[in-house]
């Protein structure tokens, strides 16, 4: 296998050590594809010759945990390839020994088809093993964009993996490396950031975290569902599973980069199809096409041109969603569409027997040739083999939740948080200071932690272990006032500390303008917003009025329009989603660890600006991508040019002159785009952007 792919089976490299017995008079030759020793692509021949089309059928059907726990001779019925957890699907208790013991038991019934083929078992861990109370919840995808350390990314991630294994999955439907170009996409945490070469970078490191440490990774969801355009969303919503109409070109530079480069400099081994569709202007739009339905893209571009030899996976019943002729969810038309696109593996959580039933009759008749059934089915086992499933099917548990792996997360929150203003060097705080905090945020966890956490859209409230940001704040001092609605009398207090937000949320009701989740609680279900909530914006200004000094912590997905309560406020941090480990904003508060974070996305000056993105011809936002002071630092811009001597000047001076409003007309573009050359390997054009900011 190349550098990049060292799967092994439990996260240790598996020593294979079998046997191969020579034949004697009298005795079968040993069945290739159970030799270890042998060449991986000798073995997936050797079992295909040997599979039925039931077998095959069986190994492109992936169903839900919920649809196979209960009888779980469903597998072996079904000969299913694969089952999943969908968000907040679990096993009661929810704890690792009962993960194991029902992958387990699913894991016997898949052994027990005639060619004993093992399943893989697949989840969202997109921040963390999330869905198992007790695991390392760590930032959302934006925080670690702010840090924006692939490495850090790759030890987050290779942490994530180890929780995993700990509950006995092994394939992660992560990471998302879409480029998030609006805001007002639900999503738009899951993303690292608005440039496409910054995602890249880190969807690399995610890419490596998980598959270095016996992991498949999943990177989704491809592609561009990051660019479709607001109004134009999919099942009710506003954004999400939407269109985007783009040109050939923009595409290939902003949307298609990240899953480029997870192929060629990463080798994935899965990657998911958008709910979304592309619209091409090249040749006039009006003719958008969903992307499980896109053959160019999914078969000519990913698999053909950029030689992608793992395997596609859908999304959650994502065909039901393609034009059908008649007949129920899946048609035959949606299947065959599917197929003929390139999707090789099929997410039908409660509809896998007629996925299947369908599917067969489109081969038997001769509207699927074989040969795409062969090929999809080469595929998924090819990742079997390479991941090590047939010779250690069987997982056994292990811990979830170190010290080591809460440390990191620590590590990873303290390296998000962006400071955007810092008037009078107020942050960072003395020990001493007297602080008065308020805000719903601040004590929790659910909150901090975001959508899926424990639940699909997430849990407001005391829903996992962890550490809130008031938690942190008192272990750095004991002189803290608490007062979640600010009501309590502040007058003893040197400094106010807000933290407000957004509520959790996930995909779909996550998006401002969308319909709310009705099964969340009563704060889930307030409307979705880019501004904070009225709540929010009163106890802001209530304890800004009550306390000399200042400090507003955003705890939230994506930027929060603050631009009209500014002149109130001495110190504004992003603090984005920081997971179970708020310890690591008070580290930042308190300068345990300096400010080192910078925007991964443009925070605009007003709602309508949006959206905002780096590069526009127009670029005004309240802080540009990039942006992140650096207290007691010399570079106090938010830009990676450090590695360029000669530009160190220039990105000081220019920070300063931000900082006391003396900047000149376009100092944002300035800033982003000499961030984003940096990025692309550019330092002399950032140099040379950033000098236009000096006197």
């Amino acid at each position: 296998m190349r550098q990049h792919f060292r799967l092994a089976a439990l996260g240790a490299v598996v020593a294979l050590t079998v046997a191969v017995v020579p034949a004697s008079a009298g005795t079968s030759p040993p069945v290739v594809y159970r030799d270890a020793t042998q060449p991986v692509e000798r073995r997936v021949a050797d079992l295909l010759s040997r599979m039925s089309l039931d077998d095959k059928i069986g190994q492109m059907t992936q169903a839900e945990r919920a649809e196979v726990t209960d009888d779980p001779d469903l597998v072996t019925r079904w000969r299913l390839g694969s089952v999943l957890s969908g968000g907040g699907s679990a096993p009661d208790p929810n704890t690792p020994q009962a993960w194991v013991a029902l992958i387990r038991r699913l894991q016997d019934a898949a052994l027990a088809t005639p060619l004993k083929i093992p399943l893989l078992y697949g989840i969202d861990a997109v921040h963390g093993h999330g869905s198992v109370p007790g695991a390392t919840v760590f930032p959302h995808n934006i925080g670690l964009g702010a840090a924006r350390d692939a490495a850090l990314v790759e030890r987050v991630y290779a942490a994530t993996a180890r929780e995993m294994l700990a509950t006995g999955i092994t394939w992660d439907f992560a990471p998302c490396v879409c480029v998030t170009r609006d805001e007002r996409w639900g999503r738009s945490y899951e993303s690292f950031g608005e440039d496409p070469a910054l995602v890249t970078r880190l969807g690399g490191g995610a890419v490596d975290g998980l598959q270095r440490n016996g992991v498949i990774a999943t990177v989704k969801h491809f592609a561009a569902d990051g660019d479709t355009e607001n109004g134009t969303g999919d099942s009710g919503y506003a954004v999400d599973q939407g269109v985007t109409v783009t040109s050939r070109a923009d595409f290939e530079r902003i949307d298609l980069a990240p899953y480029a480069a997870a192929v060629s400099g990463h080798r994935v081994r899965s990657v998911m199809p958008s709910f979304s569709s592309v619209d091409w202007t090249d040749d006039g739009t009006g003719t958008a096409v969903k992307m499980h339905a896109n053959r160019e893209l999914i078969t000519g571009t990913l698999k053909e041109r950029l030689g992608f030899d793992g395997f596609v996976i859908s999304d959650w019943e994502a065909i039901h969603q393609l034009p059908s002729g008649s007949g129920d969810e899946p048609s035959a038309e949606q299947v065959r569409a599917g197929v003929e696109a390139g999707v090789d593996m099929f997410m039908e959580p409660a509809t896998a027997p007629l996925f299947q039933e369908r599917l067969r009759a489109e081969v038997l008749a001769g509207r699927v040739p074989m040969s795409r059934i062969d090929d999809a089915v080469t595929r998924i086992l090819r990742v079997k083999f390479e991941l090590g499933l047939f010779e250690n099917p069987y997982p056994v548990a292990g811990p979830i939740g170190t010290t080591a792996h809460r440390d990191l997360a620590r590590e990873a929150v303290a390296a998000s948080q962006v400071l955007l203003r810092n008037t009078g060097n107020l942050l960072p705080l003395p020990r001493d200071t007297r602080i008065y905090v308020a805000g719903r945020a601040a004590d929790d966890i659910g909150m901090q932690s975001g959508g899926w956490t424990v639940d699909w859209q997430g849990r407001d409230g005391d829903v996992i272990p962890g550490t809130t940001i008031l938690d942190g704040l008192r272990s750095m001092t004991s002189r803290v006032t608490y007062s979640a609605d600010g009501s309590a009398p502040a007058a003893a207090s040197d400094v106010g500390v807000v933290v407000v937000g957004e509520t959790p949320y996930a995909e779909g009701f996550g998006d401002v303008g969308s319909a709310p989740w009705t099964r969340g609680t009563d704060r889930q279900r307030e409307p979705k917003s880019l501004t904070l909530q009225p709540g929010d914006r009163a106890v802001v200004d209530r304890v800004c009025r009550a306390v000399d000094r200042c400090v507003v912590l955003i705890v939230s997905g994506r930027p929060q329009v603050i631009t009209e309560q500014l002149g109130g406020i001495d110190a504004l941090v992003a603090s984005w989603l920081p997971g179970s480990e708020g310890g690591g904003v008070a580290d930042v508060l308190f300068g345990a660890k300096p400010f080192t974070g910078r925007l991964p996305v443009s925070w605009p000056a007003a709602a309508g600006q949006v959206p905002v993105n780096v590069g526009d011809k127009t670029y005004q936002p309240l802080y540009p991508y990039g942006w992140g002071l650096r207290p007691g630092a010399t570079d106090t811009l938010a830009t990676a040019v450090e590695r360029v001597a000669a530009a160190t000047d220039a990105r000081a001076t220019a920070g300063e002159r931000v900082a006391a409003g003396a900047a000149p007309e376009g100092w944002q573009s300035a800033i982003a785009d000499a961030e984003a050359a940096t990025e692309s390997g550019d330092p002399d054009r950032a140099a040379s952007l950033l000098s236009r900011l000096t006197p």
